[in-house]
Order: C-alpha cells, then sequence, then structure tokens
C-alpha cells in the first residue's frame, strides 16, 4: 500500500513510523519536506490521499491537532486524530478515515505501531456508508 506520510518535527518517533511503514512492506510517500510548516504537512498528506498518490496517510506533529485540521481542509480528507489503537479502528470502521493524525507529544512508538496496524487492517463499515456520505 502506499502510505503518504508528513511530520513538522523529524523525531526518532517519525523515523519509527518510517521504518514500521516500510518494513509492513508499504511504499512511503514523503508528502512534504520533513520540519515543513504544519500547515503545508497536513494539506500535503491530504493532497496526496486524495491525488492518488497514496491510498491513505500518517501525519504527525507535537498536538497533532495541527495537521489534521490542515488535512481536514482537503476535499475528500477524513483526518483523525487519535491516541490509542482502538480509536484508530473506530476511525477507520464507523467514519473511513484516510489519514491517521497523531501527536508526538503523546504518542510511543510502541502505541503508534499498534494504532497504524489498527488502522491500516480495519476496512469501513458499510452500514455507516450513509453518515459518511453527509460529511461530502
Amino acid at each position: 500500500m502506499r502510505i503518504a506520510f508528513g511530520t513538522d518535527e523529524p523525531t526518532p518517533l517519525t523515523e519509527a513510523i518510517k521504518q514500521l511503514l516500510a518494513d509492513g512492506g508499504h511504499a512511503v510517500v514523503e508528502a512534504a519536506a520533513e520540519g515543513a510548516p504544519w500547515p503545508d504537512v497536513g494539506q500535503a498528506v491530504g493532497e496526496a490521499v486524495v491525488g492518488d498518490s497514496a491510498e491513505v496517510g500518517v501525519v504527525c506533529c507535537w498536538t497533532g491537532t495541527g495537521v489534521s485540521i490542515a488535512a481536514n481542509k482537503v476535499p475528500g480528507v477524513r483526518a483523525a486524530l487519535c491516541t490509542d489503537a482502538e480509536t484508530a479502528r473506530g476511525a477507520r470502521r464507523w467514519n473511513d478515515a484516510n489519514v491517521l493524525a497523531m501527536s508526538l507529544r503523546l504518542v510511543s512508538a510502541e502505541v503508534a505501531a499498534e494504532m497504524i496496524s489498527a488502522f491500516l487492517d480495519t476496512e469501513p463499515d458499510p452500514d455507516e456508508s450513509p453518515q459518511i456520505a453527509k460529511l461530502a
């Protein structure tokens, strides 16, 4: 799977996330230069997802809020700020989230791995399609 990745701050966590994605056999599409301003990072990841450069995205900033807000400004993006695997799973299942946003402040490498696994291994619930369509 092609996964757009972006962060406004390169850290050991962001390196671990990229390595985890690559080790999982995914092609990591660096949507924005690491260290770019958070609005640009969120927008670039969102545009990569809706522009078909990637199937889904993973985006990070200190709180996760800024990149999530910026990504959600891109029509067709459903970015979800998550802090645990169950929330990431629910974001995919019930909201058909296509961008996973994470906080560099709150998330450890282990929790990031759990969230990414839950996010990528969960399919949207077809029964939620009418609700998700309201977001368009």
